[in-house]
């Protein structure tokens, strides 16, 4: 008879899927600080539907998107979800993970149970219109990300998701380490090689913001491997070590600087000088970082309202500011001129697609990518991590969870007894 609950690292006879399982829930009662939110309970294991794949979780990655679960906001995901007409009136979140393929439905190829995967954090309609006509699924109407805008992500023993998101696993990596880098790598991975003729060019300079954090550690090695110079701003000279540790040409510590935030009217004579003369001074930060003084012909934005008159500003001419959040703000101010008549390039970017997901695969299992993860910590902690995220004291890199993997072994071997889990490191401000 089929066991209706398993404890956390014990697992069950290769495909035997239990009735129930554990999860970290966010409800909507308990909107508000992520340390709050997240609370463990039992759930029912998540039906496995044709073109699915359910997966044993045995590590998860964080990500930022389940600081806003946990907020509320910018956008309720279980009213929004239950607007649709999905029952479910919680939460299971977390859109990075590895782990072991436990069961798989009806039409699924690609991948067996027992094999060892990474997960992709998007899912989307495969008979969507707009796909069907051609358009990039990771830009469909239909996509959302998977643990956030869907439910059934990584904070739970099983999670759900659809046979394309499967991707071997680098055989080389502990569980926390194969669970850290998808969302941020492949991220950079898009902004930095998806937007011809705008990719990253041998000897050319890249502006990377918030370097020392999981997008920014990404791209400074993706542009390295491309041959791009890599330029790194920062908040900390610690976060700028790790910076040229991963390779950087050079860091610039934003705090020397004091123009950030809104960009003053143009109308607002004094105001506009004042941050002109900044900006100039933060440009020639750049230029004396750079080979040959060039400008850099890509700038990797997802800080937004702080940073983005500054980036189009020191955009080269021609050249591509390309972004993919906003954690300081949404709105984004530019002064049109140097848009225009220097014929630059505004791009947003969101995620990546099948091909860049594999890609940063095959990157880190040739180990010329590093997952850079800074700290691994117990399931139980996933509340306490994102509170530290929330608070931007997590330390430079990308973080994990273990959850079936009790204690992280390279490779990913069986699970043993982690006796407790290791303390998160306090740091500075990431972007």
């Amino acid at each position: 008879m089929r066991r209706q609950l398993y404890e956390l690292g014990e697992l069950p006879p290769l495909g035997e899927v239990p009735e129930r399982m554990y999860a970290q829930v966010i409800r909507r009662e308990r909107y508000g600080e992520p340390a709050r939110a997240f609370q463990v309970e039992v759930v029912d294991v998540p039906p496995v539907r044709p073109g699915d794949v359910l997966v044993l979780v045995m590590a998860a990655g964080i990500n930022y998107n389940n600081v806003w679960a946990a907020l509320g906001q910018p956008l309720d995901v279980i009213t929004q979800r239950q607007r649709r007409g999905e029952p479910e009136d919680f939460h299971i979140g977390g859109s990075d993970a590895a782990g072991i393929v436990w069961a798989v439905g009806e039409g699924v190829r690609q991948v067996s149970v027992g094999d060892h995967v990474v997960l992709s954090g998007c899912q989307w309609d495969e008979q969507a219109a707009d796909i069907r006509l051609g358009v990039d699924p990771v830009a469909s109407t239909s996509q959302g990300a998977w643990g956030y805008e869907i439910n059934y992500g990584s904070f739970a023993q099983f999670a759900r998701v659809r046979e394309y998101q499967c991707h071997p696993k680098p055989p080389q990596l502990s569980w926390a380490e194969a669970a850290c880098f998808m969302v941020t790598a492949a991220t950079a991975y898009r902004q930095l090689c998806g937007w011809p003729p705008h990719v990253v060019r041998p000897g050319a300079p890249v502006l990377i913001w918030g370097g020392a954090g999981g997008v920014g550690s990404m791209a400074i090695q993706i542009t390295r491997i491309f041959g791009g110079v890599p330029l790194a701003v920062v908040s900390s000279p610690e976060r700028g070590q790790h910076c040229l540790r991963l390779g950087a040409r050079g860091v610039i510590d934003r705090t020397e600087f004091d123009h950030w935030g809104r960009l003053p009217s143009a109308e607002d004579t004094e105001a506009a000088a004042a941050w002109t003369a900044s900006a100039r001074a933060f440009a020639r930060r750049v230029r004396d970082l750079t080979p040959g003084r060039a400008l850099p012909r890509i700038v990797l934005e997802h800080t937004g309202r702080d940073t983005l008159p500054t980036s189009m500003y020191v955009c080269d001419n021609a050249g591509m500011v390309v972004i993919c959040g906003g954690t300081t703000g949404y709105n984004g101010d530019l002064d049109l001129r140097f848009l225009w008549t220097r014929q630059k390039r505004l791009q947003g970017s969101h995620y990546a697609s099948v091909a860049e997901c594999r890609a940063v695969t095959e990157l880190v299992a040739a180990k010329r990518l590093d997952p850079c993860l800074s700290v691994a910590v117990g399931f139980d902690e996933i509340g306490a991590l994102h509170q530290q995220m929330y608070e931007n004291v997590l330390p430079p890199g990308n973080a994990a969870v273990l959850v079936n993997a009790t204690s992280d072994l390279a490779g990913g071997g069986p699970p043993a007894v982690l006796s407790s889990a290791p303390a998160v490191p306090a740091g500075s401000p990431s972007w």
